[in-house]
């Protein structure tokens, strides 16, 4: 599927189907192909194949990269076709495993909003928040759903703004503040007959669209390949044309750092890291029907593996180990003075 092709022209059953395709052939990639697939089969009301789907990828939990990611989307679908007691306990273990990512957390706080649990909503964006942000000077961009989820309900709950709402209003970027977004009193006005009200909501509804477009303008983030030292050496010594466009291994690391750097501050949003290797390389090309030593191939190749679902996102947060693979934090490496 075309990242633009308008939703409503979507076969959703042929598009899971496809993806479940993909991901037999490329099982390395299977997690998140199939929670694409998964969800397409929400979308199309295949509510219980969706579960097939997530009860696959949980299977061997062992070889998932983020199995809470997993459990908490198995738990809001089971939660829309009246699995609700099941979908409780699974909430229940995401949230005792505290996990670092807060996309779970996010998931399964939206899925208590949303069954009008309003207060244990709160009580779990509030854990993610305490978990995520104690200490942390600037919110990464994934954290701030957290901080507006929390604020949303807080405004349903009519509780007072405290610190974290503050931050919530100052990351956010719409015109319309946040306090009007989440205003309870909204829903009233949608049957006004005033139609200066009518306007006004109009008004506030396309502010709110506007930030869900700019959030969803990318279905995956602009990558930069990374090579390890070892893939890199072997690449070189099969196709040493490309020593051109990698001198050295540390060069590499300080052109990928500097690229990064460089897009941020052009105002690039959700930029990632895929780490390539040479065999995954020389099949990409095969399937181009080109020579590996063709350096056009290369961005191609990283456009790919993204859009595989193989992006790490960068910058790390704070405190994570960096990008690179040398069991450093990021701030004492790659991330502290530009290279």
């Amino acid at each position: 599927m075309r990242p633009d092709t308008p939703a409503e022209n979507v076969d959703h059953s042929a598009e899971a189907a496809r993806l479940e395709r993909t991901a037999g052939l490329y099982p390395e990639d299977a997690e998140a192909l199939l929670l694409q697939a998964a969800a397409h089969l929400e979308l199309s009301d295949a509510r219980p194949a969706a579960t097939a789907l997530y009860d696959r990828l949980l299977s061997t939990p062992d070889s998932l990269e983020n199995a809470p990611l997993v459990r908490a989307l198995k738990a809001a679908n089971l939660w829309e076709y009246d699995h609700e007691a099941e979908a409780r306990a699974i909430i229940d273990g995401v949230r005792t495993t505290a996990p670092r990512d807060p996309a779970p957390w996010v998931i399964v706080a939206e899925s208590l909003e949303s069954h009008d649990e309003l207060e244990a909503a709160h009580d779990t964006f509030t854990e993610a928040a305490t978990l995520l942000l104690t200490d942390v000077a600037e919110p990464p961009r994934a954290t701030h759903p957290v901080l507006f989820g929390r604020h949303r309900v807080r405004r349903m709950l009519g509780l007072p703004h405290d610190e974290w709402d503050a931050r919530a209003d100052t990351l956010h970027s719409s015109s319309v503040s946040l306090d009007e977004l989440h205003d309870p009193k909204r829903v009233w006005s949608l049957g006004s007959d005033n139609p200066a009200e009518l306007e006004a909501e109009i008004s506030r509804l396309r502010a709110e669209l506007g930030t869900y477009r700019e959030a969803l303008s990318r279905p995956f983030p602009v990558a930069v390949l990374h090579w390890p030292a070892g893939e890199l050496t072997e690449l070189l010594s099969a196709y040493p044309d490309l020593a051109t466009e990698y001198p050295s291994h540390p060069e590499h690391l300080s052109t990928i750092e500097s690229s990064l750097r460089e897009l941020s501050a052009s105002g690039t949003a959700n930029l990632g890291i895929v780490t390539a290797t040479v065999p995954s390389y020389e099949a990409f090309a095969a399937s181009e029907g080109s020579s590996p030593s063709d350096t056009t191939l290369l961005p191609q190749y990283a456009t790919t593996l993204a859009a595989r679902g193989r992006a790490v996102a960068w910058p790390p947060q704070r405190g994570s180990e960096c990008w690179c693979g040398e069991s450093e934090a990021y701030d004492a490496c790659h991330g502290g003075s530009a290279s």
